[in-house]
């Protein structure tokens, strides 16, 4: 498939990726799945571009938008970083500064880029 040039063809392509979905994983063909792969490639590129994800602007939004990701409650995510969750909280609040522990925890457990970091401290 060719790029998505318009919002009209954005809009065809998410309506056929649905259509084919409503099928099932038992009903869908070979060829169909195929195609459906190639409209999530093409739709994906379009999005990229007229639809991009706004990039957190502080550490505590880049926090919890990995948060979101994983699903995880506040009481989860303190876990998974070995931080109280009281300081997990404020920090997350704005409350408190992240420091050196909680910003390599960030960077090991959660994979956001020590530069990244640094960029936004």
């Amino acid at each position: 498939m060719e790029a998505i040039k318009s919002e009209k063809e954005y809009e065809d392509a998410l309506e056929e990726v649905n259509t084919l979905m409503k099928k099932g994983d038992d009903l869908i063909s070979d060829e169909e799945a195929d195609r459906v792969e190639e409209l999530a490639l093409a739709i994906q590129a379009y999005e990229d571009v007229h639809y991009p994800f706004p990039m957190p602007k502080s550490i505590p939004e880049l926090v919890e938008s990995k948060r979101f990701e994983l699903n995880l409650s506040i009481a989860g995510l303190a876990e998974l970083l070995g931080l109280g969750k009281t300081k997990l909280s404020k920090i997350l609040r704005g409350q408190r500064d992240p420091d050196i522990p909680f910003l390599k925890a960030v960077y090991h457990k959660l994979g956001i880029d020590p530069g990244v970091l640094l960029d936004n401290a």
